[in-house]
């Protein structure tokens, strides 16, 4: 009798844990309108073409010393709250595309077709998240509006020579670490 109630209680302790699902934490910024968990790992046919198209980007840049480097930053993604951090990113990403694009428009169009269709693909996610984040009452903090007042100001006072290397010589660090820490949210310290 006793290895029947063992049984009994054995199968219903089994069935309930199987009865519904197991809910999973996630980390902040991988919610419902905010889609960009599946960019932290890039496939590797898309890191092919980026590896492709930043060496032929290295290799076409005019040799010349930059007095201004806005890359890399000097500061980590960590240093700014969650919710900074797609704004940031979805930041520098734009400014990325803009210069990448004036450059696909000389020889190196098909060579970098492929990485500017991701970059664009992910900017579009970075956006929609950062549209979604109810930020209601949230101020950015002075290291995030001086980053972001920056990026905005840096194509008015440095040349299209110096744009292109300092985004090219970025574009590893932005695709692998800041959009890593973007999507792992609260577990990118």
């Amino acid at each position: 009798m006793a290895i029947v109630w063992f049984l009994v209680l054995v199968a219903t302790g089994l069935g309930l844990t199987t009865a519904g699902p197991v809910p999973t934490s996630k980390p902040p910024s991988i919610r419902t309108g905010c889609d960009i968990g599946k960019f932290k790992y890039l496939p590797p046919t898309e890191w092919k073409a980026i590896r492709k198209a930043k060496d032929a980007l290295e290799n076409s840049l005019k040799t010349q010393s930059c007095s201004s480097c806005l890359f890399p930053r000097p500061w980590k993604l960590t240093q700014l709250q969650v919710w900074e951090r797609p704004v940031a990113l979805e930041a520098e990403l734009a400014l990325t595309l803009k210069v990448l694009e004036t450059v696909a428009d000389s020889s190196l169009g098909d060579v970098l077709d492929q990485p500017l269709r991701t970059m664009h693909y992910i900017h579009s996610k970075l956006q929609a998240c950062v549209s979604a984040q109810p930020i209601a009452g949230l101020r950015p903090c002075d290291l995030l509006q001086d980053w972001l007042h920056k990026l905005q100001e840096v194509p008015k006072k440095v040349s299209q020579d110096c744009l292109e290397a300092t985004v090219t010589f970025n574009l590893f660090w932005l695709l692998t670490q800041d959009l890593k820490c973007v999507v792992e949210g609260d577990l990118c310290v």
